[in-house]
């Protein structure tokens, strides 16, 4: 027996039982759930891909020059 299921005190033909209620219960509401699940996880990866790989709309700004730079210009003119 595996020792996973001898710490509940639960046989595997006791689990394959509760897994068959459950799947009766719940069963007409399982396929929107992995749905939701499944959507859940692409948006999850793309997410992830968008703070890797930073797009061109993510370009630092360009800065204004330094303030002595600026007064150096205004006194050339």
């Amino acid at each position: 027996m595996n020792p996973l299921f001898g710490i509940f005190g639960v046989n595997p033909m006791e689990i394959a039982i509760i897994g068959g209620i459950i799947l009766l219960l719940f069963g007409n509401r399982l396929p929107g759930l992995m749905r939701s699940l499944g959507r859940s996880v692409v948006e999850f990866k793309h997410g992830v891909r968008e703070i890797e790989e930073p797009g061109p709309d993510d370009a630092p700004a360009k800065t204004a020059p330094p303030k002595s730079e600026r007064v150096e210009e205004v006194k050339h003119k």
